[in-house]
């Protein structure tokens, strides 16, 4: 795969220089199949953070609505740190509801999505916001968030230092030190990153780095009602998430995976990782994101080999010439 830059050992923090006895890696879990859609997260994400409302009237404290589905956020962005995506299918044997199609269905530009397998016992209440038995459509809900990897491209672009890792292994934009380059948000693999309109510097979630610094957990775990969202150690979130795993998967629900869990991906693992309950497509997620600076140093040695290969070549003609 070649040399990564940022993070090239399996814990973040250490490799950022921070000495032995820092506090162990935190992160999320998101469990998809849990989701009702309420969007508490959302809203405690920006009251927390004192988040401006999005869209168009975006500098003013007025909800500028979509339109389309129960999407009001559309997208992760400089002013929404957690968003909460709709995806509505058909069940297997049914028809897709009346209407024109919702913004949810666009995420894979289907007017009418597949036909999926019946409808699997999730373990939660009857009234949890998936399709009952027999209904026609189910919910696919999932609160979206930076995932905080393991290998973060934007730390190796930010030529000011602004992006750094901290001491609980999460990446922080530090906005008194950002000069609004942009240069962090092609490198994003999963498009987190974004500047907001009249500031241009970058922002994104800082998974509450004021709340972990006094002992609280980060404001969008704290007002998830089905505990969607957890937050903890990375590694018993891990093992938490292998158990639910395996637990859905002997109910039935053959299409639940975990994304963003594995550490030997592209990107290292994510701190913030998820259990879906079909592709990451579906979800508008990239199904194998890779660090993109990975191929950075070899670049550079080809380029340094290539430079000297013509440094040479042209001393040798000086040296022809001379003769």
């Amino acid at each position: 795969m070649g040399t990564r830059l940022a993070g090239s050992l399996p814990d973040p923090s250490a490799d950022a220089g921070y000495p032995a006895g820092h506090p162990p890696r935190v992160g999320f879990f998101t469990d998809t199949s849990v989701c009702i859609g309420c969007k508490a997260c959302e809203v405690a994400c920006k009251e927390w953070n004192d988040l401006p409302a999005d869209g168009a009237g975006a500098d003013v404290d007025v909800l500028a609505l979509t339109g389309q589905s129960y999407d009001n956020t559309g997208a992760l962005g400089a002013s929404t740190y957690r968003h909460v995506a709709f995806i509505e299918q058909k069940q297997s044997g049914g028809r897709p509801p009346d209407g024109p199609p919702t913004a949810s269905t666009a995420f894979g530009g289907l007017s009418e999505p597949p036909a999926r397998a019946p409808v699997v016992d999730l373990g939660m209440p009857s009234n949890n916001g998936q399709s009952p038995a027999g209904s026609e459509v189910r919910w696919l809900m999932s609160s979206d968030v930076c995932k905080h990897c393991t290998h973060a491209a934007c730390l190796d672009v930010c030529p000011t230092g602004a992006l750094i890792r901290t001491e609980h292994g999460t990446v922080l934009v530090q906005q008194d030190v950002c000069n609004g380059c942009g240069y962090c948000i092609p490198a994003c693999p999963y498009g987190v990153i974004d500047q907001r309109p009249g500031d241009g510097r970058a922002f994104k979630c800082t998974m509450c780095h004021d709340r972990l610094g006094a002992g609280l957990m980060p404001a969008c775990a704290t007002a998830c009602p089905t505990e969607s969202i957890q937050f903890g150690p990375l590694d018993e979130l891990r093992e938490r998430a292998d158990e639910r795993l395996r637990e859905l998967q002997q109910r039935g629900e053959t299409g639940a995976r975990l994304y963003g869990h594995d550490p030997e991906d592209g990107v290292g693992g994510d701190g913030a990782f998820f259990l879906l309950l079909d592709e990451p497509e579906v979800y508008g997620l990239p199904p194998d994101p890779v660090v993109t600076t990975r191929d950075l140093p070899s670049m550079w040695r080809h380029a340094a080999a290539a430079a000297l290969t013509v440094a040479a070549t042209v001393a040798a003609g000086f040296l022809r010439r001379s003769r």
